[in-house]
């Protein structure tokens, strides 16, 4: 049995004392040891998900998944516990003795049914073969009918609450998703006892208790002010929804950094780490984030970039800003409105070039310089003159996030030619997402929320030609979170605190956090030149991203309704 954890102020302040962060992401899991004195880095382990993400057909059946439906299975993220973080203990080569606190973070809104206990309905006998009661992924947008009429009927009814997120509640999120269940499999609805985020979901791993945290809760289960949304609102989509947050959601809140339990003696085999250290509050993968990459204080926006990007950051006031994911009281520190927007695919777009439009023999070209294809693409369009590729891009290839939260949008390239080359369409992609999030920024400042620095983390950082793009189509330096692992280094940030060796995550982050302020500064001739391409996405993202019958709305129905009559 693993020996209990030294605890009281002596090993909360020793000074080797280390702190356990684990990020779970889309496609894998992360665990880093961080010393809490310094925020060094110690070690860390990567684990990839067995399943990945669950797209064309359940592991127990054959039988086709229908569109737009992305899965996670349960157990990928349990052995990321068992392996990630005792191999980053070893890679630390820290006394298991010294850890003090472990946290964790996740993908949002990925959600899941329960039984009582938390076991999930996926991986009961009764449930495992039916879609349903498997863990929706947050990239899940079969649930965009539910999502509309959520939106129509809170605008119809005046409800208070759907200004804070925009004006829109996404497909993305409990309740479009939760809703989907009940329509579609009445069943599996009526056996889910817990409704639960998978951020709240693995800390109950950790501790052997349910717990809810604040941030999930506010920008993905629509608890502003105190309160889920009314019975009577709820009766409105389905009269077996009025007790949805009742029985499936209701359970206190816990603020992010708090201690909500200790590590049981399971989840400290699993792990190797003492039983009994604390365990902080879940969080979300972007929002955790910010104390480790030095955007806490207001007006700082924190960009994380990797399969689809998140943008986060704090106000001093409260205001309405169209087309948001949402704004919480304390939903990223204490103290400040956390705001939330996003683009639903970034990284995941740059990816899916690589694997539809490289040729064989760009691919022969990367082998023999020993590059990657992304670094042989990014060397071939790094020289371009701005707009010399003739094209321009909307980045809704997973459909737009924000500010139009639509997911039956996709993408469109225009102005190919026979003469476009490989890396022309992967270089108006990358600027196609800088336009996004331009298109972001200018929405925040629109709506009197200012952004007065421009801070990125994630592993698309690292590409310095997109960092440059980014930098030129702001019009405004970026600044670069300096971990390899910034929500894992966030979360870590959250564990000290929740262990005590800190009062709050701000004083936290002012030692552990790390980031190289303006790394890069815009060029004002290619800004410029930008400016004019801007004009032009713009134009496109008006025109296909508004309006009552919409040509990508046409053609996703069209879409569907294809593939659905082959799946049956």
């Amino acid at each position: 049995m693993t020996p209990h954890a030294p605890s009281g102020p002596a090993a909360r302040h020793h000074p080797e004392a280390c702190t356990i962060g684990v990020d779970f992401g889309t496609l894998s899991g992360r665990a880093v040891v961080v010393r809490v004195r310094d925020g060094a880095e110690l070690g860390s382990s990567v684990h990839e998900y067995s399943h990945a993400v669950i797209e064309d057909r359940l592991p127990s059946t054959e039988a086709p998944l229908p569109p737009d439906w992305a899965l996670q299975h349960p157990e990928d993220w349990r052995d990321v516990l068992r392996t990630a973080v005792p191999a980053a203990l070893a890679d630390a080569g820290v006394d298991p003795a010294h850890v003090i606190g472990i946290a964790t973070d996740f993908t949002a809104c990925t959600v899941l049914p329960t039984t009582p206990d938390g076991t999930p309905l996926a991986l009961t006998p009764e449930w495992t073969d039916r879609p349903h009661a498997w863990p929706k992924l947050w990239k899940h947008h079969a649930a965009q009918e539910q999502a509309d009429r959520i939106n129509a009927l809170a605008h119809a009814r005046g409800e208070k609450w759907i200004a804070r997120y925009g004006g829109k509640i996404s497909s993305e999120w409990q309740y479009a998703k939760a809703l989907q269940v009940l329509e579609e499999d009445p069943a599996v609805y009526a056996a889910c006892a817990r409704w639960i985020e998978a951020a709240d979901w693995i800390v109950w791993q950790l501790t052997g208790a349910e717990s809810r945290n604040t941030c999930t809760a506010g920008y993905k289960g629509i608890h502003q002010d105190g309160a889920y949304p009314s019975p009577e609102y709820l009766a409105g989509l389905h009269p077996d929804f009025a007790d949805f947050p009742a029985t499936r959601l209701e359970h206190p809140l816990s603020p992010l950094g708090s201690r909500v339990g200790s590590l049981s003696d399971r989840a400290a085999h699993w792990t190797g780490l003492p039983e009994g250290i604390a365990v902080a509050a879940g969080n979300v993968d972007a929002h955790v984030a910010a104390p480790a990459a030095g955007a806490v204080e207001n007006g700082r926006m924190l960009a994380i970039m990797g399969t689809s990007t998140c943008h986060v950051l704090n106000g001093a006031t409260l205001a309405e800003v169209p087309g948001i994911c949402g704004v919480v009281d304390g939903g990223i520190v204490e103290g400040a409105y956390g705001y939330e927007a996003g683009q639903s695919a970034v990284g995941d777009i740059f990816a899916w070039w690589l694997r539809q439009g490289v040729p064989e023999h760009y691919r022969a070209e990367a082998d023999a310089s020993g590059e990657d294809l992304h670094q042989l693409l990014t060397r071939k369009a790094a020289d371009q003159p701005v707009g010399a590729h003739g094209l321009v891009a909307l980045d809704w290839m997973n459909g737009n996030r924000s500010p139009l939260v639509d997911h039956h949008l996709s993408g469109v390239v225009a102005g190919l030619t026979l003469d476009t080359r490989p890396e022309d369409v992967y270089r108006a992609l990358l600027e196609s997402t800088a336009f996004g999030t331009r298109i972001i920024v200018e929405t925040f400042e629109d709506g009197g929320v200012p952004v007065e620095e421009f801070i990125v983390t994630g592993g698309l950082r690292k590409n310095a030609l997109l960092m440059q793009i980014y930098a030129d189509v702001l019009r405004r330096p970026v600044s670069v979170g300096t971990s390899e692992q910034g929500p894992a280094l966030g979360s870590a940030i959250h564990a000290a605190v929740a262990a005590g060796a800190y009062p709050d995550v701000r004083s936290a982050a002012s030692v552990m956090g790390s980031v190289q302020r303006h790394a890069y500064v815009p060029d004002p001739a290619r800004a410029d030149a930008y400016d004019a391409l801007f004009g032009e996405y713009r134009a496109l993202h008006e025109y296909f991203g508004t309006g009552a019958d919409l040509l990508l709305h046409r053609l996703r129905r069209i879409r569907n309704t294809a593939r659905l009559a082959t799946t049956g």
